[in-house]
């Protein structure tokens, strides 16, 4: 059984902001297509195999910030702390270029990396990007690298796509 949320359409007085558009759960997909859940688990499993794991959980945190999947993002940072992430870094990931103290030069070529595979915004990964990491990953633990970037993109849009809601992983 699916939860339907009614919107209201409001008018709002000149000059003052819209009314915020509330969205709600559209379906479980997980309960809807448990092998495509389990495979996608499986998948996670496989893709993080190697990294570090706080490395992993920036990687997630900043997909997920970019494809502004809020379920991920609170999930992920909750794990960042868990791996022993600190506050300030999590803070500051989303500017994290203007932010480079905190991060190490491996965390900032993943970061880019993780950008320029979610975005995609010219059809391809830039080669500078693709450069700085290798230049920091063996060619072993640059496949898994992309292979996590790929994974939370994924699980960023079953996020999006049915509206999980944060805070109920």
């Amino acid at each position: 059984m699916t939860t339907q949320t009614t919107h209201t359409t409001q008018t709002a007085a000149p000059g003052a902001a819209a009314p915020a558009h509330r969205h709600g759960p559209r379906l479980q997909w997980a309960k809807l297509a448990p092998d495509v859940y389990k495979a996608m688990i499986a998948l996670d499993v496989a893709a993080k195999k190697g990294l570090d794991p706080t490395l992993v959980e920036l990687v997630k945190i900043r997909a997920s910030q970019l494809n502004h999947c809020a379920f991920c993002i609170d999930m992920h940072i909750k794990d960042a702390r868990a791996a022993g992430e600190t506050e300030q870094r999590i803070y500051l990931l989303n500017a994290w270029e203007e932010a480079t103290d905190f991060y190490s030069p491996r965390e900032q070529a993943a970061l880019a990396l993780t950008e320029a595979v979610t975005l995609l915004t010219e059809g391809f990964v830039p080669d500078a990007a693709y450069d700085v990491a290798a230049a920091h990953f063996g060619q072993a633990e640059l496949a898994q690298l992309i292979a996590l970037i790929t994974t939370i993109n994924a699980w960023n849009r079953f996020g999006v796509s049915t509206r999980m809601a944060p805070g109920q992983a």
